[in-house]
């Protein structure tokens, strides 16, 4: 149970595939950018973009693993384990202006559509495809633990899918002459990208609001508390995230009158607690109903 004390260092291991996919993502960054200049595709340009943002995402996303794993002093008394929350926001804000950005160039395409090289656009896509395939298989592990990787994990998935468009429009384009197709690709890009970045900022915010972990019901929780029989009533419950998986719990537990010891209804409750809802973090204040009582006629 004392493993959820640990505050971030899980970051550990996800830091090195995190480097692997910074690196090659910056490095064919400067080849994106150039190509998507060189052929006057905006379905390139707008997967360079959503690269860029993947090279500052990363390097947020590495910032926030580092520092993740401060230990808590005397200023941060929980730690640094939200700096993945504020990276994971931090990325979901790029990603909105981003796809908002290529939304609005796409109109401008839509009413004069410009000449694209398409062969250009096939290569480089291509080699931009398996740049994104190798940095998701890096941090798919990671994607379900923490927000923060999991932002970063949303931006290469992004880009993929990007890729994996333009690649359509450029054959497309080598086909038929349609240089529609362009404008179109990068238009669905940034609308199946939209969505998953508000549900991720929505995760974030969730965090950083001090709200209910997802998928964890207070109602359930304040239940399996009443069920002990030793507890006449819970009061002043919160349940809230200090990053991805590390959920605190703080409650006031009015006993029956003299039905058990304090310090055994709190140690089952602490024990059960971690058991059916991993939560590892509960401070639990015990009082007596004859306090409790008293308390309300003081």
């Amino acid at each position: 149970m004392g493993g959820g004390h640990d505050h971030g260092s899980g970051g550990v291991k996800y830091e090195k595939p995190l480097w692997w996919a910074f690196g090659l993502t910056a490095a064919f960054l400067i080849a994106e950018v150039i190509g998507g200049l060189l052929t006057n595709s905006l379905a390139l340009l707008s997967d360079a973009a959503h690269m860029a943002t993947d090279v500052v995402a990363l390097a947020i996303s590495l910032v926030a693993v580092r520092l993740s794993r401060k230990p808590p002093d005397a200023r941060q008394t929980y730690g640094y384990a939200r700096m993945e929350a504020i990276g994971a926001l931090v990325n979901g804000g790029m990603l909105f202006l981003v796809a908002g950005y290529i939304l609005w160039e796409a109109v401008g395409r839509f009413r004069q559509p410009p000449e694209v090289s398409s062969t250009g656009m096939l290569v480089i896509a291509g080699l931009g495809l398996i740049v994104n395939l190798i940095s998701m298989r890096l941090l798919k592990a990671g994607s379900g633990d923490s927000l923060n990787i999991k932002g970063a994990y949303l931006e290469v998935w992004a880009d993929m899918l990007g890729s994996v468009g333009v690649i359509i429009g450029a054959v497309v384009i080598m086909i038929s002459g349609w240089t529609l197709a362009d404008p179109i690709i990068a238009v669905l890009i940034g609308l199946w990208v939209l969505p998953r970045t508000w549900t991720l900022v929505r995760q974030a915010g969730q965090v950083l609001m001090q709200g209910a972990p997802g998928g964890l019901n207070l109602d359930t929780v304040r239940d399996m508390m009443l069920a002990h029989p030793g507890i006449l009533t819970v009061h002043d419950l919160h349940v809230w995230a200090l990053g991805s998986k590390e959920p605190v719990l703080t409650a006031h537990i009015i006993l029956k009158d003299q039905a058990s010891a304090p310090d055994e209804v709190r140690q089952s409750l602490i024990a059960a607690l971690a058991e059916k809802f991993d939560i590892d973090h509960a401070t639990l204040q015990i009082e007596a109903s004859t306090a409790h009582k008293g308390n309300q006629h003081a």
